[in-house]
């Protein structure tokens, strides 16, 4: 690599992760709205095959991506995920990478034009979050938005959470007047909102535009109770799966508990700068039960732990890398007793996870299981054994 070291550099401030994205087939997804990060997506509806949260989509050289499994990377990592994509050759996979970026950077903008243009107008007023440019009022525990029993949560758990959530307008969106549901994200850093997660009728789900993702996460503390006498905090991937455990588990987590949700993106300082508020507390994960959950529930131990931890999924799983020691642990156990093992781990992390059979804690509250697995009865066992018996005497 040293040979290219130089043109990579070079290279990197005129070819951006979306160049290349765009390139592959990726499309901007607006909904996810644009600010801070944008999100580009491979696939469409239940298709979706994969998705870049991209950083600086203004700014070429500073462009990093990630995705929610935890992987990420630059540019080059981009192009040399998908090096088969390019008809390139070389004497090694660097001088192919090179090539690569040296087309384009000197490749004219192709027919993703117009997302390019969205991006950079809507980046303009999106890069830091905008107060001024939402109308916000308190909800109205007399009149609670339907939304909220559509997800199953009850007029007393809205009450008590009330504090904590507010109905938000973006002026600038001309084709919806309504209101939606805007769960603040602060900081610790004092009561300043850094935005909104934001979620609306039919499914709609979207953060206020420029909304620090990276160190702003959404925080309720229920009780009331100074930071230093919350002893639990529950961490969630989204407010409603938070609202949802805080129902269910109410009278089990008591009054000395704090509810947080990332809002769908996982970011080292988000979890930290949490903690730092409550020093006191022991951090749970209440993450989902799929992959992307099941990882950021790792990496959030592995910084409760002080652990330099490395994720990487694999055709069967995820391969672990920590301690000086490389492991693929069975999905199909509890993933943190199986770390507990190899890591010698002192359990600074508690977890608080949905049953198995819901794949998160809103999905459990509304009783909706995802699609089981039908084992054959005991009879089709016995019929395809002895099928199986009697295609072996024919051998």
């Amino acid at each position: 690599m040293s040979d290219y070291k130089v043109n990579f550099r070079e290279m990197k401030s005129r070819v951006g992760i979306d160049d290349i994205a765009y390139a592959l087939g990726y499309r901007l997804d607006r909904k996810a709205g644009v600010g801070r990060y944008i999100e580009l997506v491979l696939g469409e509806g239940g298709n979706r095959r994969d998705t870049l949260i991209v950083s600086h989509p203004n700014d070429k050289a500073a462009q990093t991506f990630f995705r929610r499994d935890g992987s990420k990377g630059d540019v080059v990592t981009l192009i040399r995920e998908n090096l088969s994509s390019f008809t390139v050759s070389g004497k090694d996979e660097w001088q192919k990478i090179a090539k690569v970026m040296a087309r384009f950077a000197n490749m004219p903008e192709p027919e993703y034009r117009e997302d390019r243009e969205y991006v950079k107008s809507a980046g303009k007023s999106c890069g830091v979050f905008d107060a001024s440019r939402y109308e916000v009022k308190p909800v109205d525990t007399g009149k609670i938005p339907g939304l909220f029993f559509q997800r199953g949560l009850s007029k007393a758990t809205v009450t008590a959470l009330s504090p904590f959530i507010s109905l938000i307008r973006d002026r600038k969106n001309g084709k919806f007047e309504g209101y939606n549901i805007g769960f603040p994200y602060t900081d610790g850093k004092g009561n300043e909102v850094r935005g909104y997660e934001i979620r609306g009728h039919g499914g709609y789900k979207s953060k206020a535009a420029g909304t620090d993702s990276s160190s702003s996460a959404w925080v309720a503390v229920p009780s009331g109770i100074s930071p230093d006498n919350v002893r639990s905090v529950f961490f969630c991937e989204s407010a409603f799966d938070a609202m949802a455990f805080y129902q269910m588990n109410r009278i089990q987590i008591g009054d000395s508990a704090a509810l947080v949700s990332l809002g769908g993106t996982f970011s080292d300082r988000q979890i930290t700068g949490v903690m730092e508020r409550f020093p006191n507390a022991r951090a749970f994960d209440c993450f989902d039960n799929d992959l992307a959950g099941r990882i950021y529930g790792l990496r959030m131990m592995a910084l409760q732990e002080g652990i330099q931890m490395k994720i990487s999924r694999t055709d069967g799983g995820i391969q672990i890398e920590a301690k000086g020691k490389v492991f693929d642990p069975d999905m199909n156990r509890p993933l943190l007793a199986q770390v507990a093992r190899q890591l010698n781990i002192r359990y600074r992390m508690g977890q608080w996870l949905p049953p198995k059979a819901f794949k998160d804690w809103n999905d459990c509250l509304l009783n909706k299981p995802m699609e089981p697995v039908i084992s054959p009865h005991k009879e089709e066992r016995e019929q395809n054994l002895s099928e199986q018996r009697n295609k072996g005497r024919k051998i």
